[in-house]
């Protein structure tokens, strides 16, 4: 039986991720593998993206595993990613969080929103309908090696300085919510 197992383990993982592709009013249309919505132009696909605070007011910044497909190598919020077929919004939120940073917090959507930009280096394609969340965290992150090649806890003020000083070194969707985002952390 064990042996049964692992071969089904095996299959699966070597299935594709099929994520939902949305309308711009966020209704799923359709299912696609992951790396095929971002070809050709990008489908649009609902996504996330998870902004940590801790109680010092820093953010939890993560550098992009060179590896990955797309954006690897620039500066970006604590993780994003999208839901997978079949699996609810706040649920893959809290999964892909462990998953790259080793931890799980509560976490609040706060707003979304829809861009495009593609990627120089592969040609891969972001068309999202980006669904932000935003929690707290005190302890030690333990990152993920294949998602994240560093992390820090950035201070606002620095954050919003090195921004203007270096779009380049940020993910666009990071540069497009960060302020939003502040300006709900402000509110509070």
């Amino acid at each position: 039986m064990i042996g049964k197992f692992k071969k089904y383990k095996q299959i699966i993982l070597m299935m594709p991720e099929m994520i939902p592709l949305v309308d711009k009013n966020d209704n799923i249309i359709g299912y696609e593998e992951k790396v095929k919505a971002h070809e050709d132009g990008g489908k649009l696909h609902r996504s996330f993206s998870i902004f940590i605070f801790n109680s010092k007011g820093q953010m939890l910044l993560q550098l992009r595993s060179v590896k990955k497909y797309h954006f690897g190598g620039l500066w970006s919020n604590a993780c994003c990613s999208h839901p997978r077929k079949g699996e609810e919004l706040t649920d893959a939120v809290h999964r892909k969080l462990k998953q790259e940073f080793g931890f799980d917090t509560n976490l609040k959507e706060l707003f979304s929103f829809i861009y495009k930009v593609t990627d120089p280096n592969s040609g891969l394609t972001e068309y999202e309908f980006d669904h932000v969340f935003v929690g707290t965290f005190d302890g030690e992150p333990k990152p993920n090696p294949e998602e994240i090649d560093a992390f820090k806890w950035m201070p606002i003020d620095e954050l919003k300085v090195d921004v203007a000083k270096n779009p380049d070194k940020y993910s666009l969707w990071f540069r497009i919510a960060l302020d939003r985002v502040l300006e709900s952390q402000r509110s509070k």
